[in-house]
């Protein structure tokens, strides 16, 4: 049976009197695209963060590729292969597509940070950063500056800067945040492009966008998983309903 690139167990996180995880455990086989979808409070947030290395679990153990990242540090994390969108916010508005992808190429592979003119020119910075646009389909708009895109284009850029680390796990914190319904269809298109290169976690509100790129879906409320499983059963699941997703299902 093939390793999990992701095994989490007894995964538990408190603020105060609040359980914001409790006991999660969560499998992420490779190339898969796993949802973890509940409602506001249901701990999403601090599931991720915990994943990425941005808080500390008070309990449990994080497996990344076999490893134990419990306790790794997040910039260590990005070294073995974990990458996280929502932690790529810097978007230099002042440079061009190509250029902030660049940048992550760079800083991926451990390039000083040298002036940005010779960095430009070379070749096995520019290169692998412009297949990365291709792969989220900006490759049009690389030598467009940043400020000129819209909200969606600045999500497809993060995703693109995400990418150019060569992640072996992509943890996607609510891709489709603030989106319309014509860049969120667009968003979709770009990650099902990822299907099958790509293993993922998405955290996601849209449930139209979950039941059409999730493999697996986890449902977390108050912190708890209260259902793992294909998208077809969780739909029908009865306690997912009652929880979540309402008349949506």
């Amino acid at each position: 049976m093939t390793e999990p690139v992701l095994h989490v167990t007894n995964l538990r996180k408190s603020f105060g009197g609040v359980c914001a995880t409790d006991n999660v455990e969560l499998s992420v086989a490779p190339l898969q695209t796993h949802a973890v979808i509940g409602p506001n409070g249901a701990g999403k947030t601090t599931l991720i963060s915990q994943l990425s290395g941005d808080l500390t679990p008070d309990e449990g153990m994080i497996r990344f590729k076999g490893r134990d990242i419990t306790h790794v540090a997040p910039y260590r994390r990005s070294h073995l292969g974990l990458a996280r969108s929502f932690q790529i916010t810097s978007v230099f508005l002042d440079m061009t597509v190509l250029q902030n992808v660049a940048l992550a190429v760079q800083g991926h592979r451990g390039h000083s940070f040298r002036f940005w003119k010779p960095v430009s020119q070379d070749p096995e910075i520019v290169k692998p950063a412009f297949a990365t646009l291709e792969q989220v389909g900006l490759q049009d708009r690389a030598n467009d500056p940043a400020s000129d895109m819209s909200h969606g284009e600045r999500r497809q850029l993060e995703i693109a800067m995400a990418l150019a680390t060569e992640p072996d796990l992509l943890l996607l914190d609510e891709p489709m945040a603030g989106m319309g319904p014509e860049e969120s269809a667009t968003m979709v298109e770009t990650l099902k492009g990822l299907k099958g290169e790509k293993t993922m976690l998405l955290v996601e509100h849209d449930m139209d966008a979950v039941f059409a790129l999730a493999d697996q879906v986890t449902v977390l409320v108050y912190g708890r998983v209260i259902a793992s499983g294909a998208p077809q059963d969780i739909r029908s699941d009865e306690a997912v309903r009652r929880a979540y997703l309402g008349d949506e299902a």
